[in-house]
């Protein structure tokens, strides 16, 4: 699976590339230099951090399912209890 960003957060991340290298490196890199190392890390880090994301979403509705049990129970054959 290949990820695509959209074209406004793929220019907001080259921005910001761009500006972290600046405040850190003490160096100024262009787009281009920017945009390669982008495509890197959502190539070599994307894949992790989506499958991670995936595993936490389901270990939460997993559990939310799991509540279901306690949250969404009714006693039944509750009628004589309650006259008493």
């Amino acid at each position: 699976m290949s990820i695509k960003l959209e074209k406004e957060v793929e220019d907001r991340l080259i921005a910001s590339i761009q500006r972290y290298v600046g405040e850190n490196m003490d160096e100024r890199i262009g787009e281009l230099k920017a945009r390669l190392l982008l495509d890197f890390c959502v190539r070599e880090i994307g894949a992790s951090v989506y499958n991670q994301a995936i595993r936490d979403a389901q270990s939460h509705m997993q559990d939310k399912v799991a509540e279901m049990d306690g949250n969404c129970y009714e006693s039944e054959f509750s009628y004589w209890n309650k006259k008493s």
